[in-house]
């Protein structure tokens, strides 16, 4: 960033105002000293003079407490990227019919062709709201900052209009901490960027909901061009938005067949 902007007075102020983070009830010790410290600082994990960062949010017990306890009027939005996504054959469930071997009449192996994918490739930037489930995505040919900056206003023009501060949980990706980034936090003062720590990507819950998109956009299909994939992810994601439910933090959906009465198998006793 140039030395210019960053003594900006502006800037300065982005970085010192006070921020309207209060801890919830029955936060623990560690969760109160987060709040406190956030409250004396703003530009989580953007560049500062010297090339240090400030990451106040990268407390574990802080992020679920957003999931948990958000502020009263805030929302909580998970970004990040899916990709590179080149298209090509994604491997699927279906049951697929094999021939026999005469002469040795063995049932052969079910193969896939080979599929090097080299008809286009490019991203999947989405954006995640675990309190109601809604998603919105965007195809991109390349992970750049100018991409990033012009899906952050799609987000902030999604998110409600009343939502009097939102709350972005993301990775440390350099794209995320540019001066661009900076800029657009300057040009819409109810973002706040929580950054996650390293090597804790379970913190966004938008990591599992990628894995719903794989399943019902890219899992056993078959694509020629990238525009292919882009309209197969837009599907994907209205069809996802009709039938959405909310991810709630510490509770998982576990998908179990129903267990039919009667009584049990009595065991092989020899």
């Amino acid at each position: 960033m140039p030395p210019s902007l960053l003594s900006h007075p502006c800037v300065m102020r982005a970085r010192v105002a006070p921020a309207t983070v209060r801890a919830p009830e029955g936060a623990g010790r560690g969760d109160r000293r987060f709040f406190a410290a956030s409250r004396d600082q703003r530009g989580w994990g953007l560049p500062r003079p010297g090339g240090q960062t400030t990451t106040p949010l990268r407390y574990k017990g802080a992020i679920v407490a957003l999931y948990t306890a958000p502020p009263e009027g805030a929302a909580v939005v998970c970004l990040d990227e899916l990709g590179p996504e080149s298209a090509k054959s994604f491997p699927g469930r279906r049951a697929t019919a094999v021939g026999r071997d005469p002469a040795s009449g063995r049932v052969g192996r079910a193969k896939q062709e080979i599929d090097y994918g080299r008809r286009g490739k490019g991203y999947i930037f989405g954006a995640f709201r675990p309190a109601t489930g809604e998603a919105l995505t965007a195809p991109y040919p390349g992970r750049t900052t100018a991409n990033w900056v012009d899906f952050l206003e799609l987000v902030d023009g999604w998110v409600p209009a009343d939502a009097e501060r939102v709350y972005a949980v993301l990775d440390n990706l350099s794209t995320h901490r540019a001066a661009d980034v900076l800029l657009f936090g300057l040009a819409h003062p109810r973002w706040e960027f929580v950054f996650q720590p390293k090597y804790a990507a379970y913190l966004n819950l938008i990591e599992p909901w990628w894995k719903i998109l794989r399943s019902l956009a890219l899992r056993g299909r078959r694509f020629e061009t990238w525009d292919e994939i882009a309209r197969a992810v837009e599907r994907a994601t209205a069809y996802w938005n009709a039938h959405r439910h909310p991810f709630t933090w510490g509770h998982r959906r576990r998908h179990r067949p129903a267990r039919r009465p009667g009584i049990a198998l009595v065991p092989n006793v020899a």
